[in-house]
């Protein structure tokens, strides 16, 4: 079974090695690496031909003009040939040697089975070691999106062949092309999928999505566009209740980080 991992990359030279590092230290080797560059302006194609050859002919990339970070990732998936599809951005990195093992194990164990999902946590860039948020996809249930609650996104592994019946991501949202693509293959596609309990990506803070209050706003403003789309019926209030949870995870993460975030 074979998994396409796509990783998108702009000006990505001072993070990228560390991705790139923790793919090729994966127990799992059946893996189809795609890397799709929008003709950086750093070290970053410099850096993918630096290992290139570390991976034995499992690595695709390609450099090129884009239209954006969603753009760029239907790019990967329309290159990829696997059986599996994930998105690893070029500023995460596994948090384990053995997360695509696990995600093939389940896919191998449960034949009708089409997506895994589990857990993520935010590091400060500064300090790789000191979590500073956990989220946790083990409370996400299908009904829970009417709220705005998603699984973790860098944790979505999904069955290639969903992307060819439910389309890609919409090019024109600026950050919540992923919430409304799950939000079409999830609640509308109803599709079978699993949560696994494991840690499966260290993400680095200051993405798009945790850009602060003018973010949030941008993300209410999609997620309402994307239930209007998708003719699922939600409103202002019901999404705002989705910030009530975020406020006693804050609380809990800043207890849990003196036990390691965990």
């Amino acid at each position: 079974m074979t998994i396409s991992l796509i990783t998108v990359t702009y000006n990505s030279g001072n993070t990228l090695s560390t991705t790139l590092c923790s793919v090729l230290s994966q127990t799992y080797s059946d893996i189809e690496y795609i890397i799709v560059d929008g003709l950086s302006q750093d070290n970053t194609v410099s850096i993918i031909k630096e290992y290139e050859s570390k991976f034995d002919g499992r690595l695709k990339w390609v450099s090129e003009k884009d239209s954006g970070l969603y753009d760029a990732m239907n790019k990967g998936i329309r290159m990829a040939t696997g059986d599996i599809v994930g998105i690893l951005n070029s500023d995460d990195f596994f948090t384990r040697n053995d997360i695509l093992q696990q995600v093939a194990y389940e896919f191998g164990k449960q034949k009708e089975l089409d997506a895994v999902y589990g857990d993520v946590h935010f590091v400060n860039p500064d300090n790789l070691g000191q979590c500073v948020r956990y989220y946790s996809s083990k409370v996400f249930r299908r009904n829970l999106m009417r709220f705005g609650f998603m699984p973790a996104h860098p944790s979505f592994y999904l069955r290639r062949g969903y992307f060819e019946k439910w389309g890609y991501y919409k090019t024109d949202y600026k950050i919540a092309a992923d919430f409304e693509f799950l939000l079409r293959v999830i609640y509308r596609g109803h599709i079978r999928m699993k949560y696994l309990s494991l840690d499966m990506v260290t993400m680095r803070t200051g993405g798009a999505s945790t850009a602060g209050m003018a973010s949030h706003k941008q993300i209410m403003r999609e997620h309402l566009r994307a239930f209007r789309e998708n003719g699922i019926y939600t409103n202002v209030f019901l999404l705002g209740l989705r910030y009530v949870y975020k406020m006693g995870e804050l609380l809990a993460n800043r207890a849990g980080r003196l036990l390691g975030c965990s």
